[in-house]
């Protein structure tokens, strides 16, 4: 007998999937394109008004006329300070909570729960709220005053819960094969952290890292009650000191005539932001590289 021929299967139409392709495809472009249409748009009108205002004096001269002379070089230091200050306070603190999170919590242990919880909440809590904590805590209760110190504790209270949750959903990234190869040989929890997981994690630790100093360097509420305004250069970490963020604020709210110093305090800001982030991601790669070619 001759074999039955098989049942011819129906094709889909294609006018449809094609159509539907195209207009995602259109949509996820159309919002990129958005976005860093905004984005130049705003780093145009700044460098349109600022640029002009900049010059080595603006940055090596310290501010005259209430800010409307003058330059920025006491509140450079200030700002890298307050920033310093953060860094070293909040990495030590998040990449060690994070490891513990992922690598030392059994599973989804309450203290865990508790503490993933609680970063939930503090890292939707306003920059307002940190300002009024870091001045009760720090400023009143410590001593510590208006000064770097009380405002970056306050930043590290700040940035701790997205440095936390980025390295540790960068350690938990890591596939469990790498633990049990390293188990397998010998290693111990400690070799095996340092040797292999957090290498391994480093994108996320640098993201965390990126996002924490970006917003360190970008906050302004939270320092107004913790570090102060003043514009004179830092002789310690107890002396107040003006981050940019409250100098531009400052110039263009309470200074007539000073938004000219305000828009090249702000050219500096982003020049910043952008250099810190570049330089992070490449002492990154470095440090990996580095790693991967000892081991």
């Amino acid at each position: 007998m001759r074999d039955a021929p098989a049942p011819a299967v129906p094709s889909l139409p294609r006018g449809g999937t094609d159509w539907a392709d195209r207009a995602v495809t259109a949509a996820v472009w159309s919002v990129a394109l958005l976005f860093t249409g905004v984005f130049l748009w705003i780093v145009g009108d700044l460098v349109r008004h600022g640029l002009p205002h900049l010059s080595w004096g603006f940055l090596t001269d310290a501010p005259m006329d209430a800010g409307r002379a003058g330059g920025i070089a006491p509140i450079l230091v200030s700002t890298f300070l307050i920033v310093g200050v953060c860094l070293a306070v909040s990495l030590p603190l998040g990449v060690g909570t994070a490891v513990f999170l992922a690598e030392f919590s059994r599973g989804e242990s309450l203290p865990a729960r508790l503490v993933r919880g609680s970063l939930d909440v503090l890292a939707g809590v306003p920059s307002i709220v940190f300002g009024l904590f870091g001045n009760a805590l720090f400023s009143l209760y410590l001593g510590m005053g208006f000064s770097i110190l009380s405002g970056g504790l306050t930043l590290a209270c700040m940035v701790l819960p997205i440095l936390i949750r980025s390295t540790e959903e960068g350690l938990r990234a890591v596939p469990d094969d790498y633990r049990k190869a390293a188990a397998a040989l010998g290693l111990s929890r400690t070799a095996t952290l340092w040797r292999i997981l957090l290498p391994a994690a480093t994108p996320g630790l640098v993201v965390g890292l990126v996002l924490g100093i970006g917003r360190a360097l970008s906050e302004t509420a939270a320092l107004l009650f913790t570090s102060g305004y003043v514009a004179r250069m830092p002789g310690s970490l107890l002396d107040s000191g003006r981050s940019l963020t409250v100098h531009i604020y400052d110039l263009a709210m309470n200074v007539p005539g000073g938004e000219a110093n305000a828009y090249a305090t702000a050219v500096v800001l982003v020049t910043l932001l952008l250099v810190i982030n570049m330089l992070t991601f490449q002492i990154a790669d470095r440090w990996l590289h580095r790693r991967i070619t000892r081991t």
